[in-house]
């Protein structure tokens, strides 16, 4: 692990397991591995939160029970907040779309009509995010976003890492798109940074998927085990049940 950094007048500032992006071929492994035992047994896909349990074991992390801010896994210090998305082709896609909360304006800022004032709703969306974010630094000194893109078919994966951030809001402009959803555009480059669902809440960050990215794929394809050969593999018989009378 990287030695800790002392800051004059402050106390050690702990940091990742490894440099941000540079993901080790060790835990792209431990991560290989877990997929393939899940497919062994059966499953068919890996949800958000079946990920960040895989992630958490990869590092040797503690998988959170319920997030701290943006943040679903911990380790010395540091946290990530941890994604997975469906991907018809993980090796080449360039922009991910990351589902990163429900950002209530209603809620959160008492904004009664969202689209009355579509630049004060937007500034508003990423005040909340920002909000979440500065919850999780309180706790921990590096914060980072873990994306695998992934495709169950195929059974290719890219996986992907970069620092969770606060987003100024004076830097986006905001306006609704056909579908009266609110859409945040870079004010200097015009890039679709945000989308936010007024039905929901739902906000999405479009990321750009960097060059460090590493892709994996499954080569072989494991048996499925049936209860039964699982159950002989456990040495499972009807002992381990008892039936308790009430």
């Amino acid at each position: 692990m990287p030695p800790t950094v002392r800051l004059r007048g402050n106390a050690p500032r702990r940091r990742g397991p490894y440099p941000l992006g540079e993901i080790p071929r060790s835990v792209i492994l431990a991560i290989g591995r877990k997929i393939v035992h899940r497919l062994a047994v059966g499953m068919d896909d890996v949800t958000g939160d079946d990920f960040a349990g895989i992630f958490a074991s990869a590092v040797g992390g503690n998988h959170r029970s319920s997030p701290l801010g943006v943040a679903d896994v911990e380790l010395n210090g540091c946290a990530w907040s941890i994604k997975t998305v469906k991907s018809s082709t993980p090796f080449t896609q360039r922009v991910v779309r990351l589902i990163s909360g429900r950002n209530s304006p209603v809620f959160s800022q008492h904004i009664n009509n969202p689209l009355a004032n579509v630049q004060i709703t937007g500034n508003a969306i990423l005040k909340i995010w920002n909000a979440r974010v500065d919850e999780a630094l309180a706790e921990y000194d590096d914060l980072r976003v873990f994306v695998m893109l992934r495709n169950l078919k195929t059974r290719q994966f890219l996986v992907t890492e970069h620092a969770a951030i606060l987003y100024q809001p004076r830097d986006y402009v905001w306006t609704l798109n056909n579908n009266e959803n609110l859409v945040g555009l870079h004010r200097d480059t015009g890039v679709h940074q945000f989308t936010w669902q007024p039905h929901g809440s739902q906000f999405t960050v479009h990321h750009h998927i960097p060059a460090s990215a590493q892709g994996f794929k499954i080569v072989r394809l494991p048996a499925v085990l049936s209860e039964q050969e699982l159950m002989t593999a456990i040495g499972f018989d009807d002992s381990w049940i008892e039936t308790v009378e009430l």
